[in-house]
């Protein structure tokens, strides 16, 4: 016999808060729904602006200690591009698309694991159960950002590539058009062409292939470790809310830290091949 809850008693619900690996939305503008990670992601960028600004405001001919300690990070970041690009000039001209990336996902990685993100937001009742959707959202661990960023770097290194070794030599080194075109030319000279060369075309959808997966692996490298990490230092809290967390909050800001500058120096290593004139 099923019992049917007195009149004037309320029904009790239970709470739950799970980590999704989908972002919740929290507002709309408009017809626009405003996710958590979003929301953090604006949060990211106008931090980055307020500094950048105030650091542009305050530089002087004579530097101070901060002027002095930003130069010197500068300078170091330009030495890690050195090695990559082969030259100081090609590393100064990718240092600002580059470090744009680099700070974005730094200050959305760190946001992620301050105290409050992801612990304070709203009660919503969902097919008869409450369910907490927290207001902020660390912006990388949710993949739909990740795969932005990875897109926008992929995209943007074939347009570098286009400016810098021409529209017709880069399209030939994913749809190799030439190598079809000097066939005629050449078979009677060196007949190995018809075997070469449809080699060389087969060689560029590989290389399209390839593309696909630089998406994947920027994006999913990304978001799995700081979704990981969020996760963790959620279930350390859950253990015990003060002294377990602490260690593993550190691990966390070294985390960050780290997969900011592999994703940064990815995103250098593929502007820095697409641009280089030489055939692979």
């Amino acid at each position: 016999m099923t019992e049917v809850p007195e009149v004037g008693h309320e029904v009790q619900t239970e709470t739950t808060h799970e980590h999704t690996l989908y972002a919740e939305p929290i507002f709309e503008i408009g017809h626009f729904e405003v996710t958590n990670s979003l929301f953090t992601s604006w949060i990211a960028l106008f931090v980055i602006l307020v500094l950048g600004v105030s650091f542009r405001a305050s530089l002087k001919t004579v530097p101070g200690k901060l002027q002095n300690i930003i130069e010197m990070a500068v300078e170091y970041f330009l030495g890690i591009f050195d090695a990559v690009t082969g030259s100081r000039e090609r590393s100064v001209k990718f240092a600002p698309f580059v470090l744009a990336f680099f700070f974005l996902i730094l200050v959305n990685n760190w946001l992620g694991i301050i105290p409050g993100v992801g612990s304070i937001g709203k009660n919503i009742v969902e097919d008869g159960h409450e369910i907490f959707v927290p207001f902020l959202r660390g912006g990388t661990a949710d993949l739909n950002t990740t795969l932005a960023l990875a897109s926008l770097a992929v995209v943007a290194s074939h347009i570098f590539g286009v400016v810098a070794v021409g529209a017709w030599t880069y399209l030939n080194k994913f749809i190799n058009i030439k190598a079809f075109l000097e066939i005629p030319k050449k078979v009677l000279k060196d007949p190995s062409i018809l075997l070469v060369n449809p080699i060389k075309a087969f060689v560029g959808l590989v290389e399209i292939i390839g593309e696909v997966a630089k998406v994947a692996s920027l994006s999913f490298r990304l978001f799995g470790n700081i979704f990981a990490g969020e996760v963790l230092l959620a279930s350390m809290s859950a253990i015990m809310a003060f002294a377990i967390p602490i260690p593993f909050l550190f691990l966390e800001v070294i985390v960050g830290l780290i997969q900011a500058l592999i994703f940064a120096i990815l995103v250098l290593i593929y502007v820095s091949i697409s641009t280089s004139a030489e055939e692979h």
